[in-house]
C-alpha cells in the first residue's frame, strides 16, 4: 500500500506557508511520532481559527504523511492559485446541495483505502464554543473510521486562534507578540467495541463522542485548563450562549465535514 507523495502544489505551498507560520509562530510539536508512516489513517482535529488548515498541515508535513482534507466544492472551481492548490493536492470536494452529496464519504474511503491520510474537522465549521472548546461532532469521521477500520489519530491545536481569532474576519488580526503554536497528535482512539455492529445513528453518536473526548482531552492538557463538562451543540446552545454544557447531548447523522 502506497504512500502519496509530495507533489509540486504542495511542495509550492509549503514554500508559501512555511516562512510565514515560522515568522508569525514559535512551534510546539507534541506525538508526531504517533503519525502512522504506513497505511491509510484518520486524523480528527479541534477547529478555532481559519488558519488552522495551514497549522495543522505544516505540523504533519514534515512526516511525509500529507493530509487530503474535505473541502467545500466551490474552493475547487476557482481558475486562482487556490484552486489549482485544491485539485492539484487531491483534496476532496464536498458537495452540499447535489445530489451526489455522499460522494465526499466515498472518496474519503477510497483513499483511506489507498494508503492516504483524511484529515476530518469533525465539528464542521468553526467552534461556536464561547471558550472555543470542540462542540459536539458531526458523525461523518466515525463513518468513514468504522468503514475502513482505519487507526484515528485525535490532534489538538491551540494558537493560531490568537493571531486570527474565529469570526473575525481581518478586522483583529493579532501579529504581534510572536505567539505559541502548539500542535498535539495522540495515540489511536479505541474504537474496537463499534467494529462488527450494525452501524445506526447511536452507534454513529458513540464513536463520535469518543472521538471528540480524545481531541478535547488532548486540547485540555495543552491549554492546562478544565473543559467544560458537556459539549456545545450549536442548535441547542446558539440561544442563549451562556456557556457550552447545559441540557442533554442530542444525536446527528450528516456525514458533511468542511474545513470551514
Amino acid at each position: 500500500m502506497s504512500r502519496r507523495r509530495i507533489g509540486f502544489w504542495y511542495r509550492f505551498a509549503a514554500f508559501l506557508v512555511k516562512p510565514t507560520m515560522v515568522l508569525l509562530f514559535s512551534r510546539e510539536w507534541r506525538g508526531v511520532e504517533n503519525i502512522p508512516a504506513h497505511g491509510g489513517f484518520i486524523t480528527a482535529v479541534n477547529h478555532n481559527s481559519h488558519l488552522d488548515p495551514l497549522s495543522y498541515a505544516h505540523f504533519q508535513y514534515n512526516t511525509g504523511r500529507v493530509p487530503r482534507f474535505l473541502a467545500k466544492d466551490g474552493l475547487f472551481r476557482g481558475r486562482g492559485i487556490v484552486g489549482a492548490f485544491m485539485r492539484g493536492t487531491g483534496q476532496i470536494p464536498v458537495y452540499r446541495e447535489s445530489s451526489d452529496a455522499a460522494g465526499a464519504f466515498r472518496a474519503a474511503v477510497q483513499a483511506v483505502r489507498d494508503g492516504e491520510c483524511v484529515a476530518f474537522y469533525p465539528e464542521g465549521t468553526l467552534t461556536r464554543d464561547p471558550r472555543l472548546w470542540p462542540m459536539q461532532g458531526k458523525t461523518g469521521v466515525a463513518r468513514v473510521a468504522l468503514e475502513t477500520r482505519a487507526p484515528v489519530i485525535p490532534v489538538a491545536q491551540w494558537g493560531a486562534n490568537e493571531v486570527l481569532p474565529p469570526y473575525a474576519g481581518g478586522r483583529r488580526i493579532k501579529l504581534l507578540p510572536r505567539r505559541r503554536l502548539t500542535v498535539v497528535a495522540g495515540p489511536p482512539v479505541d474504537l474496537s467495541e463499534f467494529h462488527g455492529r450494525d452501524i445506526d445513528a447511536e452507534l454513529l453518536r458513540r464513536a463520535t463522542d469518543r472521538i471528540m473526548d480524545a481531541v478535547t482531552a488532548q486540547l485540555a492538557e495543552i491549554r492546562n485548563e478544565e473543559p467544560p463538562p458537556r459539549r456545545w451543540v450549536h442548535r441547542r446552545d446558539r440561544a442563549g450562549r451562556t456557556g457550552a454544557g447545559t441540557g442533554p447531548t442530542t444525536p446527528g447523522e450528516t456525514i458533511e465535514e468542511t474545513t470551514e
